[in-house]
């Protein structure tokens, strides 16, 4: 299932760390936006919208449902371009860009991700497995299947976490 979504890359220096990942997705660039910009897309593959303001400079506060208990986060919209280019800056997880372009087809999209943030090693290792697992969320979500939140297992994000863990990663 992991082979769905291509692996994260990760740079750190001096206890900042940066992930990209770049994730195909065979789904318009509109169905994409949606999931990554509304209440009922983020609920779906990364957690509940209890605030989102879609607008540069408005405030977010999402509540983290695969935790127990849930984990409540709050940030502000740090970037806004329509239907391109998203971003929130989250209290502990940092900044998230998410920025689509055209995948190839009419109906495919690139979601080119970034994720800067400080912290220790574990915690960059937990955040790649983490945001792995979103993204294997995101296609299923896309494909029609939402996260079922209440059946979660940390199983696939261990497996996933072991995986990182056992690569060579350019951590200095």
């Amino acid at each position: 299932m992991a082979d769905q979504i291509p692996p994260g890359t990760s740079e750190s220096h001096d206890g900042s760390h940066v992930l990209r990942f770049v994730v195909p997705l065979p789904h318009p660039e509109e169905r994409v936006w949606l999931a990554l910009t509304t209440p009922g897309g983020l609920r779906g593959w990364l957690a509940e919208a209890e605030v989102l303001q879609n607008r540069l400079g408005g405030e977010v506060v999402l509540r983290w449902l695969n935790t127990a208990p849930t984990t409540l986060v709050s940030g502000t919209v740090t970037a806004w371009d329509l239907e391109r280019v998203v971003e929130y800056t989250l209290q502990t997880h940092g900044r998230a860009r998410f920025h689509l372009e055209p995948g190839g087809g009419p109906r495919a999209t690139v979601l080119r991700f970034t994720n800067e943030f400080r912290g220790t090693e574990d915690f960059r290792l937990d955040c790649l497995a983490g945001w792995h697992d979103h993204f294997l969320y995101l296609a299923d979500s896309l494909d029609g299947h939402l996260a079922d939140w209440p059946s979660w297992s940390r199983a696939r994000w261990q497996e996933l976490r072991d995986q990182y863990e056992a690569r060579d990663f350019d951590a200095t």
